[in-house]
């Protein structure tokens, strides 16, 4: 009885927290240029809720790397990162324009 409400509680907190245990307790102040290289996305962990520290989590082939926020190199590597997923999404929004335009065209 005991151990079922304790196995109950612990699910439930799971359910409710799912990011609980995923949280970085440390981070590396150096890193190096050639794990920024292959780095495929980033999330930023904030220091409220669950987690308590500021952190940035770089993902690479199904590993992760908690990083210091402030380092310069990784300042730099998101700002990239930002760059490249605007352009690329601004770049599909605008081939879909002319595809439709185009349609348009022709029906007409």
């Amino acid at each position: 009885s005991y151990i079922c409400v304790v196995c109950f509680l612990l699910l439930l907190f799971l359910a409710l927290f799912p990011g609980a245990f995923n949280c970085c307790v440390k981070n590396s102040h150096e890193i190096p240029k050639g794990i920024l290289r292959r780095v495929e996305r980033f999330e930023i962990q904030k220091a409220d809720g669950l987690c308590h520290l500021e952190a940035v989590i770089l993902h690479m082939k199904g590993k992760k790397f908690c990083v210091n926020p402030w380092n310069r190199k990784v300042k730099k590597m998101m700002k990239k990162m930002k760059h490249k997923i605007h352009r690329s999404k601004s770049h599909v929004r605008k081939q879909r324009r002319t595809r439709i335009t185009k349609q348009k065209k022709q029906k007409q």
